[in-house]
């Protein structure tokens, strides 16, 4: 499962098609890389949306949701994932979970495998690619970027004791059906301590570090940082 940012990595030629042909390269023919392919601008429910339409009037509001693209997993580009994710989504043969928020795209031979089946009212948890990824015992490479951006984490918030509150997501999908919104409800997923988290994890020795360009690395069992997690957010997250 690879997260990344090409820019922190520094000039390369060939771009993110160069990255990810070597990191293909050395997962060999057996090898499946994985990649975040979410999607923010789909939803009224997002901090997204909610940023877009503020100081709009309420027509003003209306005619923006009219042009919202809806979700196809087949076409819909990643927002904010990045430039290498979104090369790998792309690629011949790669495969995309069809959920409308937190898609994850894979290539290789196990890329069905792990992104079919993700349901919608489950982001990240286990009808979601995170947990078919936890029992292949991926690894993580997160590269040029933080620990925020983490997406394993939020498997741990599944397997809390105390799950974190649950919410209401809306997003506008075309599904074979037309264009239409759907609505679903699954937990509050939060981020906002992931970076304490990740240094925590970081101090058992878990965490291979290297260099990539001008970028730093670091590789992990996404098991073992689930693993981790769902003790240390047990612990130290503030009980609902």
């Amino acid at each position: 499962m690879l997260h990344s940012s090409l820019r922190q990595v520094g000039p390369t030629e060939g771009g993110a098609a160069t990255v990810v042909a070597a990191l293909r390269g050395l997962l060999g023919d057996g090898g499946t890389l994985a990649v975040p392919a979410g999607t923010a601008g789909n939803s009224d429910t997002s901090p997204l949306y909610r940023a877009a339409v503020a100081g709009m009037t309420p027509e003003e509001v209306a005619a923006y949701r009219e042009r919202m693209p809806a979700f196809d997993p087949a076409t819909t580009p990643s927002q904010g994932m990045g430039v290498i994710a979104e090369h790998v989504r792309t690629l011949p043969g790669a495969r995309r979970s069809a959920h409308p928020h937190t898609s994850i795209a894979a290539v290789g031979p196990r890329a069905a495998e792990i992104t079919d089946g993700h349901a919608r009212d489950c982001l990240l948890g286990e009808r979601s690619p995170l947990a078919r990824l936890y029992d292949a015992d991926a690894q993580v490479l997160l590269l040029g970027v933080g620990y925020d951006r983490c997406t394993a984490f939020h498997l741990a918030e599944y397997r809390c004791a105390d799950h974190p509150p649950r919410r209401t997501y809306r997003a506008v999908v075309d599904d074979g059906d037309g264009r239409r919104w759907v609505e679903f409800e699954d937990l509050k997923l939060d981020a906002s301590d992931f970076s304490t988290l990740g240094a925590a994890f970081e101090r058992t020795g878990a965490v291979r570090r290297g260099q990539v360009g001008a970028a730093e690395a670091r590789l992990f069992s996404l098991r073992a940082a689930v693993d981790h997690a769902t003790g240390w957010l047990t612990t130290h997250r503030p009980r609902p």
